[in-house]
């Protein structure tokens, strides 16, 4: 079901490349669909998101009211709105930690410097339909939205026969200004050109299909998005001290998402690997999603057998990996040496799920090893800074010379001009 490798210097890499492979690109024929209707409701608007609406979803798109929200919060169980509560309460605790505000500041005789922070004027929020409906992903992009002070928040879902009652509650709880049942690329072609009720937005958040993915990459310019989302993927680092059926139930609480979720652990010790795959050989079994389990750690999953632990924590930057668990008898003492992940889950009481729902950071997250140079959503996603410049016309003096030198090497004189001409009296 898994694979034990060791570590050679060529082995890992292999599992690396595999890993990559994962993310391949959009097939042309996608490309193509998602360009061609991207550029129908640039130019017909409505009419064309109400078409294609009408085309592949069988339902033209609609605003539900607060009565209708109100009542599917009402329909879900007393215990899953008490978690949903508990989860928004922490990932409001969480963002507000991160919030920056505005900042002016004096740095010298006549001069004053700043930056304006604000928040995003108008938020999308895409929700999947179906089984892929998740309404932590709701909490987890709108809370860190409203923390930033974001004006109005859309979350967009396809009209199903029956919209998602627990997304709904979500959306309530998450304090989402409306929510207009439109899916697809006609979904997000109406938040970033605008299409009838449906107001154009500063930026699209949230999971999709390989057509939203598509149009999303077509958005990006015109408004902004979160990321180009790939497969899920942990990576646990663990030593003897670890528990192997703790690392076998975290692989497989992620390779359950996909087939083409990757879950690898990389180890010092010969011994926690072979139990690890006892552990999970045993468990699959009795899991619901056992098929999508099995085929996910059979083509891209592995347990990778190292001599040091500095030969792990290399494996674990080139990695770069969505999620990291860290199982050893000292994790934080491997923490300054990591610099690659998207959430870094320390020790074996902090797995990976409590990041999805209950800890408080966004689980929307880098991944594909974007993680070198992408960073979680949070608060600071959802702000707009503006730099503030104000100088004295003595300040300006003691630095007209060197900017009008400045301007004159890159043969910019209306910029030099634009400086002299405020001292020729």
């Amino acid at each position: 079901m898994i694979e034990i490798i060791y570590a050679n210097g060529k082995n890992e890499y292999d599992i690396i490349d595999n890993m990559k492979k994962r993310s391949s690109e959009v097939g042309k024929d996608i490309e193509e669909t998602a360009q061609r209707i991207m550029e129908d409701i640039e130019r017909r608007k409505w009419d064309a998101v109400r078409e294609y609406s009408l085309k592949f979803d069988g339902s033209e798109p609609y605003e539900l009211t607060q009565d209708e929200i109100e009542a599917s919060y009402n329909r879900c169980p007393p215990d899953l709105i008490e978690a949903m509560e508990k989860a928004a309460e922490n990932i409001r605790s969480y963002q507000s930690k991160l919030l920056v505000e505005t900042e002016e500041w004096s740095t010298g005789k006549g001069i004053r410097l700043g930056c304006l922070v604000r928040g995003l004027n108008r938020l999308g929020i895409y929700v999947p339909g179906g089984t892929a409906a998740y309404p932590s992903s709701v909490l987890m992009s709108a809370i860190p939205a409203r923390v930033a002070g974001v004006d109005e928040i859309i979350m967009v879902t396809p009209p199903t026969t029956n919209l998602n009652d627990a997304v709904l509650a979500a959306a309530k709880i998450a304090k989402v200004d409306r929510v207009i049942a439109v899916g697809g690329i006609q979904a997000v072609g109406a938040l970033t050109y605008g299409a009838g009720f449906i107001p154009r937005v500063d930026k699209l958040v949230g999971p999709g299909n390989a057509y939203v993915t598509a149009a999303k990459r077509l958005a990006y310019g015109t408004i902004d998005i979160d990321m180009i989302a790939g497969p899920s993927e942990i990576l646990i680092i663990a030593d003897r001290s670890a528990n192997p059926a703790y690392i076998a139930a975290d692989l497989m609480s992620q390779a359950e998402h996909d087939v083409l979720s990757s879950a690898i652990l990389v180890t010092d010790n010969s011994y926690t690997a072979k139990q690890t795959v006892k552990k999970i050989e045993y468990r699959a079994q009795q899991l619901q999603r056992r098929d999508i389990i099995e085929a996910s750690l059979r083509d891209f999953g592995a347990i990778i057998v190292c001599e040091t632990i500095d030969k792990m924590i290399e494996i674990a930057n080139e990695i770069a990996p969505e999620h990291l668990e860290i199982i050893t008898k000292d994790p934080r003492s491997m923490l300054p040496k990591i610099r690659n992940a998207g959430a870094i889950f320390l020790g074996e009481y902090s797995p990976e799920p409590l990041g999805d729902y209950m800890a408080g950071p966004s689980h929307v997250l880098p991944t594909s090893g974007t993680a070198r140079f992408f960073s979680p959503l949070s608060v600071d996603s959802f702000l707009k800074k503006t730099s503030v410049i104000e100088y004295s016309r003595d300040a300006l003096a003691q630095e007209a010379q060197q900017i009008i030198t400045f301007a004159k090497s890159e043969s910019l004189t209306a910029h030099a001009e634009s400086i002299r001409v405020r001292f020729d009296n």
